[in-house]
């Protein structure tokens, strides 16, 4: 597949988080709702994950006009204990009902230590590394998961069965930054394939397969019937490790909380075939929270996290490289440059927002 040139402008991501908030206004989501999900977009943006910002905002402005997401739902706890709870997000939107839920989480963790919340009957949340670093704020230990619309295969499979499930847990650091772990399943995010094809590239080998199961590297052959390959592809390369971790989430988020699970996860676009078959109730989160002095000292612990990241970082480099890298690293320095310099956004997402500008009335120009 050929490459082709795609031109790319940068906007301040303040500009953009207030197009994105009147946008989901205009959808009927309340204002301080919709300033949240803009905040989660933005934070997307900023974080150098473009599959999970502002390039979104077609979709769930689609969703949200076709009457398939509720933008003022009423969320609402429909079974709790001490330290756990269930959440129902009457089908609203994911960037308003996680926050909330992730609430819930945080907030029992300071009264008994530890918070964890199963949420079902909602839609897409934003990036995981969202819900972790509120955590980091109360000096906790977060963790955020999620299943999505079925995207992935499993091990030795040629059918979509799984979606992107996508996991994310922080450490607090006292004078080092933060270890932030927020990784999907598969050998990629499926928005990278998203983005591969608004520009015109192949996609690296070991990521995809088409439609009869031959691996591939065009993104086209993959979005038309193909599917993702779980993390490590193959077995030789641990492709069974990423397939159970993509299935240790499915089950947390699905069967634990009465959500779709696999193949019956809701479409998140008009792009998805839709399932057959409903076996829960939209799409579902698991969050966790872990008070820190419920454990250890916070400052003694955060010491450790610190003298962990020196350590590592002082590890003898590989050959051609700068050496290791801290998880949460790429996003934390892409974020110092985007703060500044603006998120760049590709021609095609530009299209998309002029295109959702017209539909609501919000200008984007």
């Amino acid at each position: 597949m050929s490459e082709q040139t795609v031109a790319t402008t940068t906007y301040p991501i303040e500009r953009l988080s207030e197009f994105t908030s009147r946008v989901f206004q205009a959808c009927g989501v309340p204002r301080a709702e919709a300033d949240v999900a803009a905040e989660i977009l933005a934070l997307g943006d900023l974080r150098g994950i473009d599959s999970h910002g502002i390039a979104r905002l077609r979709s769930y402005h689609l969703m949200l006009s076709l009457g398939r997401i509720n933008p003022t739902p009423k969320i609402e706890v429909v079974r709790e204990r001490k330290s756990t709870a269930t959440v129902d997000g009457d089908n609203g939107l994911g960037l308003v009902v996680g926050p909330q839920a992730y609430k819930i989480a945080m907030d029992k963790a300071d009264e008994v230590g530890t918070g964890w919340i199963g949420v079902r009957n909602t839609n897409h949340y934003g990036i995981a590394g969202y819900y972790v670093l509120k955590a980091l704020e109360r000096n906790q230990i977060g963790w955020a998961m999620t299943n999505t619309s079925r995207v992935t295969s499993p091990l030795w499979g040629a059918e979509r069965m799984l979606g992107t499930n996508p996991i994310a847990i922080a450490f607090p650091g006292l004078d080092e930054p933060p270890i932030v772990i927020d990784m999907a399943t598969p050998a990629a995010a499926y928005g990278k394939i998203e983005m591969a094809m608004r520009r015109g590239e192949p996609i690296p080998e070991g990521w995809a397969i088409d439609s009869d199961g031959v691996p591939t590297t065009d993104p086209f052959k993959m979005a038309a019937g193909g599917s993702m390959l779980p993390l490590g592809s193959d077995r030789s390369r641990g492709g069974h490790k990423g397939y159970c971790l993509g299935a240790m989430i499915d089950l947390l988020v699905g069967p634990l909380t009465g959500a779709n699970w696999g193949p019956f996860t809701p479409a998140f676009t008009i792009e998805h075939e839709e399932p057959a078959r409903q076996v829960g109730k939209g799409l579902g989160h698991f969050f966790g929270a872990m008070q820190i002095d419920a454990f250890i000292d916070v400052d003694d612990f955060k010491r450790q996290i610190d003298d962990w990241i020196r350590t590592f970082r002082n590890t003898k480099p590989a050959a051609n490289t700068n050496g290791p890298m801290i998880p949460g690293d790429p996003e934390r320095e892409a974020e110092e440059v985007r703060r500044v310099s603006g998120i760049p956004l590709i021609q095609p997402v530009i299209d998309d927002l002029k295109y959702v500008a017209q539909e609501t009335g919000v200008p984007f120009d």
